[in-house]
């Protein structure tokens, strides 16, 4: 079992123990997402990145994680294979010619 596959299932066995699955649809998780998302920008809010508090960093970025595994496992995605099939999409976006040490958006290359 791939790595992917074992927080997955996991996080199934945590959340099937509690019978939570009746409130984890696909629009409930992607709303849980957006809000731990905005909890790991708390961290950073009012403060230089390297000021962050590590530990609240790494615990946020576990939920945002949590949840977006959950939300693959829902539509039954391969999280491995729709992240490969975005970093090529985005590879031709922004050719290296055009995009290396660039940070612009790639209409505007």
């Amino acid at each position: 079992m791939n790595d992917i596959k074992e927080i997955t299932q996991a996080l199934l066995k945590f959340r099937d123990e509690r019978d939570w699955a009746q409130f984890h649809n696909a629009k409930d998780l992607a709303l849980a997402l957006n809000i731990e998302v905005g909890e790991l920008l708390e961290a950073f809010l009012w403060k230089h990145a390297e000021q962050a508090d590590i530990d609240k960093v790494k615990e946020e970025l576990a939920d945002v994680f949590a949840f977006a595994f959950l939300l693959a496992e829902k539509y039954d995605f391969d999280v491995k294979q729709i992240v490969l099939e975005k970093i090529e999409k985005n590879g031709l976006k922004y050719p290296v010619a055009k995009a290396k040490g660039v940070a612009k958006k790639y209409t505007d290359l």
